[in-house]
Order: structure tokens, then sequence, then C-alpha cells
């Protein structure tokens, strides 16, 4: 900790420590949470309070999932944010992996340790919410106007009963990799991709190869339903077979209200049961069969390209918009998002330090570093409409899906993907009836939202 140069003040600073020792009660150990993890391991000063004295660095921690591309863009802020703020010190915990990124939040923020600030998918921030882990942001420090003028619209998910919780970085759409040498290779037009979901279908059964026993060579395009697949599904194809995933005030599930639900469910299952272009499951993890150079194509966000370039360089590929259907063009937005805990809220300083952490990672130059270094698109509108971003061969896609990106109010996101791809595999590993699979996601997704919407005041 750094000390005051005066000797004066630190006298005087030794005296009123002796006066105030003199008079307090001692104090007890904060109890820790019965099978906590996280608080078992904190040493003792992490949940001590740092209200700081003149002079005094603030610590506070900046919590994400192990992502390269975005732990190298978030180590490059924080170097940034502490030369113009010396007094202030961010501790950047990223080795958390992502399947356990949640269960660690959810033993370490209760017990008053872990992060000051923390992303989060922001489906995730109903249950964050409710589970009290964030707080809302100070509206001086973050006013409501400000952020719908000057965020993409898709951020307005970031309100809940009219409290801004959290704000992103940067956002992301969805659209459709190609590999170019593959194309070439199955005498397709590299520079012809797919632009209509017929045109994807035909050429990515033209792109599959087997082998004499019938296992793929190449894939043509594998339906990953662990990746992106269910998004395509929910606020894609639903849409473009014109039927609304949910209703306005997202009370109900709408997927199977109407014959066109059904019909976008079996467009999805069509590749694999019908076209036979995939099968997702036959590599180690999503989207390990694109950056192979295994697969003709595949959709993923904008984020996959920082993956590509620091996993795979050499990949001969482009981007181009999510397949129209019947003359709708549709794709999903999303983004990770940032939250303030209810660590940094219990104190003063630790709270001041995280608003201008927040602050400065949400800025549009923040944003533009950020794309640079993960590929996914800058949330600060500012940075977003940039004429060489929208002119990118690669990002210009993505950039270009952000006027009709819908993102999906989620109570949780993982349950509702999860419905989905139990649906899914049970119709191709098992050969279930696809219309009784859709029924019964939309009734477990519908029971959960019943029960969130019942808890509300």
């Amino acid at each position: 900790m750094k000390q005051p140069t005066r000797f004066a003040v630190l006298s005087l600073l030794v005296l009123l420590a002796m006066i105030v020792s003199a008079c307090a009660p001692a104090v007890m150990p904060a109890a820790q949470t019965a099978g906590s993890e996280a608080a078992t391991e904190a040493p003792a000063e992490a949940a001590a309070p740092a209200e700081a004295a003149a002079g005094d660095v603030v610590e506070i921690e900046y919590w994400q999932y192990n992502f390269e591309a975005r732990i190298k863009a978030m180590d490059q802020l924080i170097a940034m944010f502490e030369e113009q703020n010396p007094g202030i010190k961010v501790i950047h915990n990223s080795e958390v992996p992502y399947d356990n990124y949640r269960d660690k939040i959810a033993a370490s923020v209760p017990a008053g340790v872990g992060p000051d600030v923390a992303t989060l998918f922001y489906g995730w921030q109903p249950v964050w919410v409710s589970e009290g882990y964030i707080v809302p942001l100070p509206e001086d420090a973050f006013p409501p106007d400000m952020v719908k003028s000057e965020f993409s619209p898709m951020v307005q998910a970031s309100f809940q009963d009219g409290k801004l919780y959290t704000l992103p970085t940067a956002v992301r759409t969805l659209a459709l990799f190609y590999n170019k040498d593959l194309m070439t290779q199955a005498g397709l037009d590299p520079e012809k991709p797919p632009t209509t979901v017929a045109e994807l279908e035909q050429q990515a059964v033209q792109c599959t190869k087997m082998d004499d026993q019938g296992n793929y060579e190449i894939m043509g395009f594998p339906v990953s339903m662990t990746g992106q697949a269910h998004h395509w599904f929910r606020e894609v194809l639903l849409r473009q077979y014109g039927q609304q995933p949910y209703s306005d005030d997202y009370t109900q599930v709408l997927w199977n209200a109407s014959q066109g639900g059904y019909d976008a469910w079996n467009q999805l299952l069509k590749f694999q049961t019908e076209l036979k272009t995939g099968d997702a499951t036959l590599f180690d993890g999503d989207p390990n069969f694109f950056l192979n150079g295994k697969a003709c194509f595949h959709i993923d966000g904008s984020f996959r390209l920082g993956t590509i370039a620091a996993n795979a360089p050499d990949l001969n590929f482009g981007v181009v918009e999510m397949p129209e259907l019947n003359g709708v063009k549709s794709t999903f937005g999303s983004y990770w998002t940032h939250g303030i805990t209810q660590k940094a809220a219990a104190d003063s300083a630790r709270m001041d330090a995280a608003v201008k952490f927040l602050q400065f990672i949400t800025t549009p130059e923040a944003g533009a570093l950020w794309v640079k270094e993960t590929g996914e698109l800058p949330a600060q509108l500012a940075a977003a409409s940039d004429p060489e971003l929208l002119a990118d061969p690669k990002l210009g896609a993505f950039a270009a899906g952000l006027p009709y990106a819908r993102s999906t109010f989620f109570v949780d996101e993982s349950k509702d993907r999860q419905a989905l791809i139990d649906a899914y595999d049970s119709v191709v590993l098992n050969g279930a009836d696809p219309v009784g699979e859709l029924d019964f996601a939309v009734q477990t997704v519908q029971e959960m939202l019943d029960e969130y919407w019942a808890s509300q005041p």
C-alpha cells in the first residue's frame, strides 16, 4: 500500500488509529458459508472493508471466464485505466473455466469475496439480480437516457424493472462462416457463398464428403446446438417462417403456436436428419469442426473471429450475413455485459472505484480496442458506425446485421438452451417424434417463465 509522503500526516493518522483502537470493540471474523470453496480459499483481508484514506490505493477485482481474446483485451484496458487512475488497482481474475464460472460467482459474492465487477452473459441477468449478486448501477454515473441514445438498442435488455443493472463493452450478431478452400474443392464458387437457406442446403450437400464406411471426411454444415444453432432456431428461423418466438411481454413461449413454428423446427432438423450434411457431436467441442478445416459452413458470432486469428490464422474463410428465408432477414444479437456486485456496493471506496472502472471499459474507445482484439462489435453506436468497420470484409457482415438483430429475454439462458438441445438430440439420436419433442421443450420453458413471473412483484 502506498504510504503518505508527509511525516505530519503520518503522525496524525497514527494518533487517530490509537484513539479508534482504544475505543472500538474487537472485530469478529466474518462467518463463511458452509461448503463455499471461494469463501474458504479467500485470504482474510479479501473481505475487509476498503475504506481508503487519502493517498491509499483501492484494490478491486474484475472477473471474467477464461477466453483468450477477451483476456488480452481486458489486460490492455486495465493497464490504461490504472495509468489514468493511480489510486485504483484492478486485479484481473480470468482463470475460471466457462463451465465453472457461475458456480464460482454463486460461492463467492454472497460470502462477500470475489469480484467487485464481473462479466456475465446478458441472459443470466435476471437470475443474478434475483440472487442478489449484482446491484443497480447508479443513475448519476450511468444515466438511462445516455444508455438509450448512445448504445446499441439490444442493450435495453440490461434494464430490469426500470433499473439498469449491467452495461457491455461490446455486442455481437450471428453470421455464416464459409471455408473458401473447401468450397473450391467441391466445385463451388467461393465468391458466391449462400445468401438464402435454400442455397445453404444445396451448397452444404455439395460440400459434404464421406468415406466408403459412411464416415464424414468433410461436413457441409453441421448444426451445433451447443453452439449457436438454438439461437438460429429461436430468433431467426421462427421469424422467417412467420412465427414470433415469444409474446411481446415474454410471458408466453410461442415456438409451437402455429404451423410455421413446426416448419422452422423441421428446417433446423433437416440438415442432419434428411440432408445429412454433418454431425457436430463428432468433434471435440464447438466450433473445432470449422477451425480444423473440416466443415464448409458454420454459424457463429463475431467473437469467433478472435479465436480464428489466434488458433487458426491460416484458415481461408469468409463471412456473409445470415441466409434469408421467405424474403426475411433476421439474426440474433447478444452480448456479454458487466455488473457491479454487492461486495463492491458494501463499501463506498470500492463502489466508487468499481463505478469509475465500469465507466472506463464501456467508452467508445474501449469498444474500438475490444473489436480489434476479439472481433466483437462495439456496444457504443459511435464506435460501431465507423465506416472502416462496416467495410471490413469479415466484420462488415456482422455489423450489417445490427439494424435487424433481435435479443431474447431469458429468465435462465442455460435452461432455455438445454430444453432445445434435449429436444434436438431426442429426434436425431433416438428417432423421437419432432412434434412431440418441440411441444415438450415449449412446456419446459413455459413452466420456467411462469415461475419467474409469479415471483415478480
